[in-house]
């Protein structure tokens, strides 16, 4: 490596712990939001150091993006009177200090006990990549290898978006969207076909390179989020037939296609060689659906003023 790439990498290094600690101890929750979602920005950065393309993505859209966008809208619910809990004692702050000390012993006796940890199953995978018919390694092990995994994160997400939208009350609703002003529409308008451009690059790449339906699904749940938060989006509603048939073709999609091999006397998620790549181009393009619906119902709605209000708004701007 350059020296360039030294120096970058030893600011990442230097800067993540610092931030990571920062988060942690301050008592100030708009500061602590701040902090983390510049932490997720460079978490970003330092796995697109690593080689990892896919986890960056996530990261940069999931980690920081909307998680930071959703510990913003949670400010508004905080009381500003509110005072911070008192510290915990010293001997207590010391006792956990202890116990992570030890934990992150532990953890790394395991990684350097593995055997050639530098090798891991990559072999096996590539060896065993053609069958999949896709042509990405993490795409292979994401919907074939590991596809309980895949299928049951699914369902997780799913089940978060139902728990997230029963505790909703209607005080709960965002702001006045008359607050924005009109230059946040204008710029929707501008943002959201490349939004869905972007994601329908993710999804369709995801095969042959960095992508994939969690990428694709974050990019569009942030453009909805983005609608949802100026007012000219359709608010989202479980009780809606759109809204639950979008959280639903994702996992339908994948337990069709999970079980159909067993009508031709294949096991579960065996997809046949010929139709392996088409079949997982369709389980992504519907989770592609769900997620980005599951993260935008992570939102509360947005009061929406009668017209009345919006004129006399209006007037007043005037």
């Amino acid at each position: 490596m350059s020296g360039v790439d030294w120096a970058m990498d030893g600011v990442l290094a230097c800067a993540l712990p610092v931030l990571a600690w920062r988060v942690l101890v301050t008592d100030d929750p708009p500061e602590a939001v701040v902090l983390f979602i510049a932490f997720g920005l460079l978490s970003a950065v330092g796995w697109a150091r690593l080689g990892a393309p896919d986890v960056a993505l996530v990261e940069a859209a999931v980690g920081t993006g909307l998680t930071g966008a959703l510990l913003m809208s949670a400010l508004g619910w905080l009381d500003p009177a509110r005072r911070a809990p008192p510290p915990p004692p010293r001997y207590q702050r010391a006792s956990l200090s202890l116990l992570l000390a030890g934990l992150a012993l532990l953890l790394g006796a395991v990684v350097f006990s593995l055997p050639d940890p530098s090798r891991g199953l990559s072999d096996e995978v590539l060896a065993h990549l053609a069958p999949t018919g896709v042509s990405y390694p993490v795409t292979a092990v994401l919907l074939s290898f590991r596809g309980y995994d895949t299928l049951l994160e699914i369902i997780v997400l799913l089940t978060a978006a139902i728990g997230v939208q029963s505790q909703l009350r209607p005080e709960d609703a965002l702001g006045d969207v008359t607050r924005a002003g009109p230059l946040l529409p204008v710029l929707l308008r501008m943002l959201i076909p490349g939004i869905v451009l972007v994601a329908g690059y993710l999804l369709w790449s995801g095969a042959r390179a960095p992508g994939g339906a969690f990428q694709a699904g974050a990019i569009l749940g942030g453009g909805a989020i983005l609608l949802l938060l100026a007012g000219t989006g359709p608010p989202l509603r479980m009780s809606s037939t759109v809204v639950r048939a979008a959280l639903l073709v994702g996992p339908a999609v994948f337990l069709a296609a999970a079980g159909a091999p067993l009508f031709a006397g294949r096991h579960v998620l065996e997809y046949p060689p010929e139709w392996a790549g088409a079949l997982i181009l369709c389980i992504e393009s519907a989770l592609t659906i769900s997620i980005a619906m599951v993260l935008a119902m992570f939102f509360p709605p947005t009061r929406r003023p009668d017209r009345a209000g919006v004129r006399a708004h209006e007037e007043d701007r005037a």
